[in-house]
């Protein structure tokens, strides 16, 4: 047993991606509660925000299997482009949807006038993330792959 997580998970790998997936959502509510002066526990829970959790998770994973496995090896490829294709859907279609969510909720709002049953609760309109929100999600999830693998969590 050399350590804990990797006696009860057996891979190190995920590992450390559950643990930068969780960091990021626990920097959502902190950096919502030093930005807003609020404290939003929704915030630990829900997709978009700062940092990306997606990036942070993928990038974690890609990290520490290059680090393990080499970074010139058939593993570390497949985790690096599954990595970039989330935080190019999380910077860019994701980030559309939450577009289309807002404009659609206003034209709902407009015809509720008219049509008091129209729909009942909004569409989430913050689902995907700016650029500067994937690069941090990134950071954290590099940052914690390298510290996370040398340290053998």
């Amino acid at each position: 047993m050399n350590n804990l997580p990797n006696y009860y998970m057996g891979n190190l790998i995920l590992v450390l991606s559950i643990l930068a997936w969780a960091a990021a959502q626990v920097l959502k509510v902190l950096i919502g509660l030093l930005v807003e002066r609020q404290l939003n526990w929704k915030a630990g829970i829900s997709s978009g925000g700062m940092p990306s959790s997606h990036s942070a998770f993928v990038c974690a994973c890609a990290t520490s299997t290059g680090i393990l496995y080499g970074f010139s090896s058939a593993l570390f490829a497949i985790a690096a482009v599954v990595a970039i294709v989330v935080m190019y859907d999380a910077a860019n279609v994701r980030r559309q949807v939450g577009r289309q969510a807002k404009i659609l909720n206003d034209v709902i709002e407009d015809l509720k006038i008219e049509h008091p049953d129209l729909l009942k609760k909004k569409l989430t309109e913050q689902v995907g993330h700016t650029p500067l929100q994937v690069l941090a999600g990134a950071a954290l999830g590099v940052a914690i792959g390298c510290v996370g693998t040398y340290l053998r969590i």
